[in-house]
C-alpha cells in the first residue's frame, strides 16, 4: 500500500530534504505540503504547497496517512492538534519546544506517533555511545562537556541533539547541573556539572562532540554530520515504521531501531 505522506515546514532546509526523499520512494506518495513561503507554488506533479492556515481544510480532503513535521515549536504544536485530531500518524522532528509545549503536544497525541531531535541512524548510536562511556568513566571521575556546531541560521541553541545528550548523560551519572558556555572568573569546575556548548557559524550541518577529560587523557566521541541527507533518510525510514504501528503513544527512534535490528 502506498503510504499518503504531508509535510509541514516543506520549504524548510529538513523538510525540503525530507520532501525529496518522500519523492524518491516507490511507496510513499507526497499528498501535502504546508509553509508560509512559496505558497502557491508546486513543490511535486499536482501538489501545490499550502500555507499553514489551511491545513484544517487540506488534510481533510487528502487523508494522508503520516503527517511529517519540520517548523518550529510553536507552529509545530499547533500543526500536530490539527493533525491529530483528524486521526493522522505523526513523525516530528522539530525542536526547541518548552516544557509547556511539549506537554500540549502529548495531551493531544492520541495516534501512534514518532518524535526525535535527530533522526540520524549515526547520532541514535551515538547516543548509546554516550551512554555507555559515561557509565563506564564516572567512577574515575572524568568531566563532561558537550560542544555542538551549526549552521547561523539555526534558531534554537543548545541543538535538541545535544539536549538529550545531555539528559542521557545526566541520568547516567546522577547530575542535574547543566552549565551553558562560561564566562568570568568561574573558579575550580565541580564534578556535578555537564557543561554544554553550542557554536553557530557558516553553514556547518550539524556537529556533536561530547568530551570525558580525567588526568592525563581526554576521551571525544563525535558525529558528524556531511549533509541533512543522513537526517532525511532517517525521517524516511521512520515514516515507514510508524505508518505500521497501530498502538498510540509516542515512540521513539531507539523504539524503531531495536525492532529492525
Amino acid at each position: 500500500m502506498i503510504i499518503k505522506v504531508a509535510v509541514a515546514g516543506a520549504k524548510g532546509r529538513m523538510g525540503s530534504q525530507v520532501v525529496s526523499g518522500i519523492l524518491e520512494n516507490a511507496n510513499m506518495e507526497l499528498v501535502a505540503g504546508f509553509d508560509p513561503s512559496g505558497v502557491g507554488e508546486e513543490i511535486a506533479p499536482g501538489v501545490i504547497l499550502s500555507s499553514p492556515d489551511e491545513m484544517e481544510g487540506v488534510l481533510k480532503a487528502v487523508k494522508p496517512n503520516v503527517f511529517v513535521d519540520f517548523t518550529n515549536a510553536a507552529a509545530s504544536v499547533a500543526n500536530v492538534k490539527v493533525a491529530a485530531r483528524d486521526n493522522v500518524k505523526l513523525v516530528i522532528g522539530t525542536t526547541g519546544y518548552s516544557e509547556q509545549q511539549f506537554k500540549e503536544m502529548e495531551d493531544v497525541i492520541k495516534v501512534p506517533a514518532i518524535i526525535s531531535p535527530n533522526f540520524s541512524i549515526g547520532v541514535n548510536v551515538f547516543w548509546k555511545l554516550i551512554a555507555e562511556a559515561a557509565r563506564r568513566l564516572h567512577a574515575y571521575g572524568y568531566h563532561v562537556e558537550i560542544i555542538e556546531m551549526h549552521h547561523s541560521h539555526k534558531k534554537d541553541a543548545p541543538s535538541g541533539t545535544a539536549v538529550k545528550a545531555a539528559g542521557i548523560i545526566a541520568d547516567c551519572l546522577g547530575v542535574d547541573k547543566f552549565v551553558y558556555g562560561r564566562q568570568g572568573i568561574t573558579g575550580e569546575r565541580p564534578d556535578d556539572e555537564i557543561g554544554i556548548h553550542a557554536v553557530r557559524a557558516g553553514d556547518i550541518v550539524g556537529e556533536h562532540t561530547v568530551l570525558y577529560a580525567g588526568i592525563g587523557e581526554r576521551l571525544e566521541i563525535t558525529h558528524r554530520a556531511h549533509s541533512r541527507e543522513a537526517f532525511a533518510q532517517g525521517a524516511v525510514k521512520a515514516i515507514e515504521w510508524i505508518n505500521g504501528k497501530e498502538k498510540s503513544g509516542i515512540y521513539s527512534m531507539d523504539d524503531m531501531m531495536r525492532e529492525l535490528e
